[in-house]
């Protein structure tokens, strides 16, 4: 069945709210049946005029509809203008003109390169709302309720502006995760499970992160860190440590010489002194994990019996934070088929007024009900123990 054409002009024309159409040069190409009801003009007294020159008597607020119609050209997004007083003549008393006030709102129609092509103006009358309960005060009170209405509308436009930038910056904040933060690479002889929790009215990306590497000699490479800070800044910190560290420790011998790399760098980095970062090699061949620790909470490892170890033999102060350059250390624990390795970030086991005492028991008593989880499960479980104030992330290493 063929869907019927839609007559634009038809609907244009029969639409009760008074509009016009102008071109970017703000000339008015038509007017309404409602505009030109409400305005008191007819279309051939104004169509193809110039639309400030369309009413030469100047209403007041011509000023504020100026500087709304070049936003509009200007950003390509809707504008709402303050109220105006534009007198009209009566209709059944000429020469007689009668107090009208009105609001206008001001949108863009673009192609399809995004170019503004027209402007559709439509014109709101609230005459009765400035009134509306002045009939009894004086001119200094309507004034103040005109005030008033202008600073609601106004407040409106912001809020509807400030909406849309937080949209666009929430689509930035995606972008940069999914290139900061990807699914790890698949590891050959282990299960890999990441997890990934912004704080609460957070953007999506922040200064946390992990890192899964299948290293050339056949060994597994596994870190995560924590710049200091949130939000655009200190994800932009974190995308450049993160990749470091993950070249590191492709070149150099061992998570400490990795960090050490590491060190070096961010004393150069603005934003990156103070971070903390873990980086552990797991070696399938004899069972080995070799870590080393800068400033960050410990690696926990759920050993088949339920038994639980924080790998805290190898810390040293977070990045940057030595006055002198000290090789950093690094220790070696063995594990046995069926453990897991989890690293994670502060957020996990930090609570306001609590000691992290508590939030390491915490995490140990719950990696002893789930130690024979599979990676994902677990990782799953543990996201819901961060603390929804900081951001949180979680790698799960099944062994």
């Amino acid at each position: 069945m063929k869907e019927p054409e839609i007559d634009y002009k038809s609907i244009f024309e029969a639409s009760p709210s008074a509009m016009l159409v102008l071109t970017p040069e703000l000339v008015i190409l038509d007017a309404n049946a409602s505009y030109q009801d409400l305005v008191g003009r007819r279309r051939h007294q104004i169509v193809n005029r110039y639309v400030f020159d369309a009413f030469p008597e100047g209403p007041e607020g011509t000023d504020d509809q100026q500087a709304s119609l070049r936003r509009v050209l200007e950003t390509r997004a809707q504008d709402i203008a303050g109220p105006i007083r534009h007198d009209v003549e009566e209709s059944d008393r000429p020469g007689v003109l009668a107090e009208r006030y009105w609001s206008s709102i001001n949108a863009p129609v673009l192609d399809s390169d995004g170019h503004v092509v027209l402007v559709v103006h439509r014109l709101e009358e609230i005459t009765d709302l400035v009134r509306a309960g002045s009939s009894d005060s004086d001119q200094r009170h309507q004034r103040m309720d005109l005030e008033l209405y202008a600073r609601s509308r106004e407040l409106q436009q912001v809020n509807e502006r400030l909406r849309q930038a937080n949209a666009r910056e929430r689509q930035v904040a995606l972008a940069l995760q999914d290139a900061m933060l990807p699914a790890p690479q698949p590891l050959a002889d282990h299960q890999a499970a990441v997890r990934y929790r912004p704080a609460v009215n957070a953007l999506n990306v922040c200064g946390d992160w992990y890192e899964v590497t299948q290293l050339p000699d056949g060994d597994s490479a596994v870190a995560v860190g924590d710049v200091v800070g949130h939000g655009l800044a200190a994800a932009g910190v974190m995308g450049q440590l993160r990749s470091a560290l993950s070249a590191a420790i492709r070149v150099v011998d061992g998570p400490a010489a990795a960090l050490d790399g590491l060190d070096m760098y961010a004393r150069s980095l603005d934003g990156a002194l103070s971070t903390t970062a873990v980086q552990t090699v797991i070696s399938s061949g004899d069972h080995r994990i070799t870590y080393s620790s800068a400033g960050h909470p410990p690696p926990a490892l759920a050993h088949p019996d339920g038994t639980v170890q924080f790998l805290d033999q190898a810390t040293d102060p977070p990045l940057g934070a030595s006055l002198e350059h000290v090789p950093r250390p690094q220790v070696t624990t063995t594990y046995r088929d069926g453990a897991s390795l989890v690293l994670y970030t502060d957020g996990l086991i930090e609570r306001r007024g609590e000691d992290i005492d508590q939030g390491l028991q915490r995490l140990a008593d719950h990696l002893a009900r789930h130690c024979k989880d599979e990676a994902e499960d677990l990782a799953e479980t543990l996201i819901t123990l961060s603390a929804a104030t900081d951001d949180t992330a979680v790698v799960v290493v099944r062994l």
